[in-house]
Protein backbone atom coordinates (compact mmCIF):
# COMPACT_ATOMS: atom_id res chain seq x y z
CA UNK A 1 0.00 0.00 0.00
CA UNK A 2 1.37 3.41 -1.01
CA UNK A 3 0.09 6.72 0.29
CA UNK A 4 0.40 10.17 -1.20
CA UNK A 5 0.27 13.16 1.08
CA UNK A 6 0.78 16.61 -0.42
CA UNK A 7 1.52 19.52 1.90
CA UNK A 8 2.14 22.48 -0.36
CA UNK A 9 1.46 25.72 1.52
CA UNK A 10 -0.64 28.30 -0.28
CA UNK A 11 -2.97 31.17 0.46
CA UNK A 12 -5.95 29.55 2.19
CA UNK A 13 -7.30 26.34 3.66
CA UNK A 14 -10.35 24.39 2.51
CA UNK A 15 -13.08 22.76 4.57
CA UNK A 16 -11.09 19.53 4.88
CA UNK A 17 -7.89 21.42 5.71
CA UNK A 18 -6.26 21.14 2.29
CA UNK A 19 -4.66 23.93 0.34
CA UNK A 20 -6.26 24.92 -3.00
CA UNK A 21 -3.53 23.10 -4.94
CA UNK A 22 -3.47 19.95 -2.81
CA UNK A 23 -4.75 16.47 -3.64
CA UNK A 24 -6.60 14.38 -1.10
CA UNK A 25 -4.68 11.42 0.36
CA UNK A 26 -4.54 8.56 -2.15
CA UNK A 27 -3.82 4.89 -1.45
CA UNK A 28 -3.82 1.76 -3.59
CA UNK A 29 -4.34 -1.80 -2.44
CA UNK A 30 -3.28 -4.03 -5.32
CA UNK A 31 -4.51 -7.57 -6.10
CA UNK A 32 -7.76 -6.91 -4.25
CA UNK A 33 -9.66 -9.29 -6.58
CA UNK A 34 -7.69 -12.57 -6.85
CA UNK A 35 -9.59 -13.91 -9.87
CA UNK A 36 -8.99 -10.78 -11.95
CA UNK A 37 -5.93 -10.58 -14.20
CA UNK A 38 -5.11 -7.29 -12.50
CA UNK A 39 -6.91 -5.32 -9.80
CA UNK A 40 -6.57 -2.52 -7.29
CA UNK A 41 -8.65 -0.70 -4.71
CA UNK A 42 -8.05 3.02 -5.00
CA UNK A 43 -8.91 5.09 -1.93
CA UNK A 44 -8.97 8.76 -2.85
CA UNK A 45 -10.00 10.73 0.18
CA UNK A 46 -13.30 9.13 1.16
CA UNK A 47 -13.94 7.87 -2.38
CA UNK A 48 -13.22 4.17 -2.85
CA UNK A 49 -13.31 2.32 -6.16
CA UNK A 50 -12.37 -1.26 -7.00
CA UNK A 51 -10.85 -1.53 -10.48
CA UNK A 52 -10.55 -5.03 -11.93
CA UNK A 53 -9.21 -6.16 -15.31
CA UNK A 54 -10.05 -9.46 -16.97
CA UNK A 55 -8.92 -10.72 -20.35
CA UNK A 56 -10.77 -12.73 -22.98
CA UNK A 57 -8.83 -14.43 -25.78
CA UNK A 58 -11.22 -13.15 -28.44
CA UNK A 59 -12.36 -9.86 -29.89
CA UNK A 60 -15.85 -8.36 -30.31
CA UNK A 61 -17.91 -9.57 -33.23
CA UNK A 62 -17.91 -6.16 -34.88
CA UNK A 63 -14.10 -6.26 -35.17
CA UNK A 64 -14.23 -9.58 -37.00
CA UNK A 65 -17.02 -8.38 -39.31
CA UNK A 66 -15.20 -5.14 -40.16
CA UNK A 67 -11.79 -6.78 -40.47
CA UNK A 68 -10.30 -4.67 -37.67
CA UNK A 69 -7.01 -6.12 -36.44
CA UNK A 70 -5.53 -6.02 -32.96
CA UNK A 71 -7.36 -6.11 -29.66
CA UNK A 72 -9.97 -4.09 -27.81
CA UNK A 73 -10.40 -2.51 -24.38
CA UNK A 74 -13.84 -1.78 -22.95
CA UNK A 75 -15.08 -0.68 -19.53
CA UNK A 76 -18.05 -0.97 -17.21
CA UNK A 77 -18.76 1.36 -14.29
CA UNK A 78 -21.27 1.10 -11.50
CA UNK A 79 -22.02 2.62 -8.13
CA UNK A 80 -23.02 0.13 -5.47
CA UNK A 81 -26.33 0.86 -3.72
CA UNK A 82 -24.62 1.77 -0.44
CA UNK A 83 -21.93 3.97 -2.01
CA UNK A 84 -23.93 7.17 -1.51
CA UNK A 85 -25.70 8.82 1.43
CA UNK A 86 -29.08 7.68 0.11
CA UNK A 87 -29.41 4.22 -1.45
CA UNK A 88 -28.78 4.15 -5.19
CA UNK A 89 -30.88 1.63 -7.08
CA UNK A 90 -28.98 -0.86 -9.20
CA UNK A 91 -29.22 -0.29 -12.93
CA UNK A 92 -30.55 -3.81 -13.41
CA UNK A 93 -33.71 -2.88 -11.48
CA UNK A 94 -34.37 -0.13 -14.03
CA UNK A 95 -33.60 -2.35 -16.99
CA UNK A 96 -30.95 -0.01 -18.39
CA UNK A 97 -27.73 1.78 -17.49
CA UNK A 98 -28.33 5.34 -16.38
CA UNK A 99 -26.90 8.10 -18.55
CA UNK A 100 -24.20 9.13 -16.09
CA UNK A 101 -22.83 5.59 -15.68
CA UNK A 102 -22.85 5.10 -19.44
CA UNK A 103 -20.95 8.36 -19.98
CA UNK A 104 -18.34 7.46 -17.36
CA UNK A 105 -17.72 3.92 -18.56
CA UNK A 106 -17.25 5.17 -22.11
CA UNK A 107 -14.76 7.74 -20.80
CA UNK A 108 -12.85 5.02 -18.92
CA UNK A 109 -12.74 2.88 -22.06
CA UNK A 110 -11.44 5.75 -24.19
CA UNK A 111 -8.80 6.60 -21.61
CA UNK A 112 -7.53 3.01 -21.39
CA UNK A 113 -7.48 2.53 -25.17
CA UNK A 114 -5.39 5.70 -25.45
CA UNK A 115 -2.69 4.12 -23.29
CA UNK A 116 -2.29 0.89 -25.23
CA UNK A 117 -1.11 -0.08 -28.71
CA UNK A 118 -4.09 -2.25 -29.63
CA UNK A 119 -2.13 -4.04 -32.37
CA UNK A 120 0.48 -5.17 -29.84
CA UNK A 121 -2.32 -6.23 -27.50
CA UNK A 122 -3.18 -8.98 -29.95
CA UNK A 123 -6.51 -10.56 -30.73
CA UNK A 124 -8.03 -10.30 -27.26
CA UNK A 125 -10.51 -8.19 -25.31
CA UNK A 126 -9.60 -6.48 -22.06
CA UNK A 127 -12.51 -5.75 -19.72
CA UNK A 128 -12.06 -2.98 -17.16
CA UNK A 129 -14.67 -3.08 -14.39
CA UNK A 130 -14.96 -0.21 -11.92
CA UNK A 131 -17.24 -0.54 -8.89
CA UNK A 132 -17.67 2.41 -6.56
CA UNK A 133 -17.79 1.31 -2.92
CA UNK A 134 -18.01 4.84 -1.51
CA UNK A 135 -18.52 8.14 -3.28
CA UNK A 136 -17.25 11.49 -2.04
CA UNK A 137 -16.56 13.28 -5.30
CA UNK A 138 -14.24 12.35 -8.15
CA UNK A 139 -15.44 8.80 -8.76
CA UNK A 140 -14.72 9.00 -12.49
CA UNK A 141 -11.22 10.39 -11.97
CA UNK A 142 -10.52 7.75 -9.33
CA UNK A 143 -11.85 5.05 -11.66
CA UNK A 144 -9.58 6.15 -14.51
CA UNK A 145 -6.51 6.55 -12.31
CA UNK A 146 -7.11 3.18 -10.63
CA UNK A 147 -7.95 1.44 -13.90
CA UNK A 148 -4.55 2.30 -15.33
CA UNK A 149 -2.86 0.64 -12.35
CA UNK A 150 -5.06 -2.47 -12.65
CA UNK A 151 -4.42 -2.58 -16.41
CA UNK A 152 -0.67 -2.42 -15.92
CA UNK A 153 -0.80 -5.24 -13.39
CA UNK A 154 -2.74 -7.30 -15.92
CA UNK A 155 -0.24 -6.54 -18.68
CA UNK A 156 2.65 -7.56 -16.44
CA UNK A 157 0.91 -10.86 -15.78
CA UNK A 158 0.31 -11.45 -19.50
CA UNK A 159 3.97 -10.68 -20.21
CA UNK A 160 5.12 -13.04 -17.44
CA UNK A 161 2.91 -15.82 -18.83
CA UNK A 162 4.26 -15.29 -22.35
CA UNK A 163 0.86 -14.30 -23.73
CA UNK A 164 2.28 -10.93 -24.72
CA UNK A 165 5.62 -10.75 -26.51
CA UNK A 166 6.15 -7.03 -25.86
CA UNK A 167 4.70 -4.36 -23.62
CA UNK A 168 1.90 -2.58 -25.53
CA UNK A 169 1.86 0.46 -23.22
CA UNK A 170 2.19 3.81 -24.97
CA UNK A 171 1.94 6.30 -22.10
CA UNK A 172 0.56 6.19 -18.55
CA UNK A 173 -2.73 7.98 -17.94
CA UNK A 174 -4.42 9.63 -14.96
CA UNK A 175 -7.37 11.93 -14.31
CA UNK A 176 -8.17 14.67 -11.82
CA UNK A 177 -10.94 17.16 -11.14
CA UNK A 178 -10.62 20.92 -10.75
CA UNK A 179 -13.19 23.61 -10.21
CA UNK A 180 -14.10 27.12 -9.17
CA UNK A 181 -15.63 27.36 -5.69
CA UNK A 182 -16.39 30.81 -4.25
CA UNK A 183 -14.42 32.27 -7.16
CA UNK A 184 -11.29 30.31 -6.26
CA UNK A 185 -9.69 27.60 -8.40
CA UNK A 186 -9.36 24.32 -6.49
CA UNK A 187 -7.71 21.01 -7.28
CA UNK A 188 -9.45 17.67 -6.63
CA UNK A 189 -12.96 18.53 -5.46
CA UNK A 190 -14.57 16.50 -2.71
CA UNK A 191 -18.36 16.13 -2.65
CA UNK A 192 -19.21 19.28 -0.69
CA UNK A 193 -16.99 21.33 -3.01
CA UNK A 194 -18.37 19.64 -6.11
CA UNK A 195 -21.99 20.49 -5.29
CA UNK A 196 -21.01 24.09 -4.47
CA UNK A 197 -18.79 24.62 -7.53
CA UNK A 198 -19.53 27.38 -10.00
CA UNK A 199 -17.35 25.53 -12.52
CA UNK A 200 -16.56 21.83 -12.61
CA UNK A 201 -13.86 20.32 -14.86
CA UNK A 202 -12.16 16.96 -15.32
CA UNK A 203 -8.82 16.45 -17.03
CA UNK A 204 -7.61 13.12 -18.43
CA UNK A 205 -3.96 13.29 -19.49
CA UNK A 206 -1.11 10.98 -20.37
CA UNK A 207 2.53 10.90 -19.38
CA UNK A 208 3.52 12.82 -22.51
CA UNK A 209 1.55 15.83 -21.27
CA UNK A 210 -1.18 15.28 -23.86
CA UNK A 211 -4.90 15.55 -23.24
CA UNK A 212 -7.14 12.55 -23.75
CA UNK A 213 -10.25 14.36 -22.60
CA UNK A 214 -11.32 17.65 -21.03
CA UNK A 215 -14.79 18.02 -19.56
CA UNK A 216 -15.77 21.43 -18.28
CA UNK A 217 -19.08 23.00 -17.34
CA UNK A 218 -20.22 26.24 -15.79
CA UNK A 219 -22.93 25.50 -13.23
CA UNK A 220 -25.27 28.45 -13.80
CA UNK A 221 -22.08 30.43 -14.14
CA UNK A 222 -19.33 31.34 -16.57
CA UNK A 223 -15.55 31.35 -16.30
CA UNK A 224 -12.87 33.52 -17.79
CA UNK A 225 -9.82 32.56 -19.80
CA UNK A 226 -7.70 33.48 -16.77
CA UNK A 227 -9.69 31.09 -14.58
CA UNK A 228 -9.37 28.40 -17.25
CA UNK A 229 -5.59 28.84 -17.21
CA UNK A 230 -5.59 28.59 -13.41
CA UNK A 231 -7.59 25.36 -13.53
CA UNK A 232 -5.37 24.00 -16.27
CA UNK A 233 -2.24 24.67 -14.21
CA UNK A 234 -3.78 22.96 -11.18
CA UNK A 235 -4.90 20.00 -13.27
CA UNK A 236 -1.48 19.49 -14.86
CA UNK A 237 0.18 19.66 -11.45
CA UNK A 238 -2.25 17.11 -10.04
CA UNK A 239 -1.78 14.76 -13.00
CA UNK A 240 2.00 14.88 -12.58
CA UNK A 241 1.66 13.82 -8.94
CA UNK A 242 -0.76 11.04 -9.83
CA UNK A 243 1.51 9.66 -12.56
CA UNK A 244 4.42 9.54 -10.13
CA UNK A 245 2.28 7.74 -7.57
CA UNK A 246 1.03 5.23 -10.15
CA UNK A 247 4.58 4.46 -11.22
CA UNK A 248 5.60 3.82 -7.62
CA UNK A 249 2.58 1.61 -6.97
CA UNK A 250 3.08 -0.46 -10.12
CA UNK A 251 6.82 -0.91 -9.55
CA UNK A 252 6.23 -2.05 -5.97
CA UNK A 253 3.53 -4.58 -6.91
Amino acid sequence: MVALETTVPTISQRQDGRCPDQLRAIRFQNHIAPYATGSTLIEWGLTRVICGVTVEESVPRWMKEQGVTGGWITAEYSMLPYSTLTRKSRDITKGKIDGRSQEIQRLIGRAMRATIDLEKLGSRTVWVDCDVLQADGGTRTAAITGSYVALQLAIRKLLAEGKLKQDPTLHPVAAVSVGIVNQQALLDLCYVEDVAAQVDMNFVMNGAGEFIEMQGTGEESTFSETQLQEMLALGKSGIAQLLALQKSVIESA
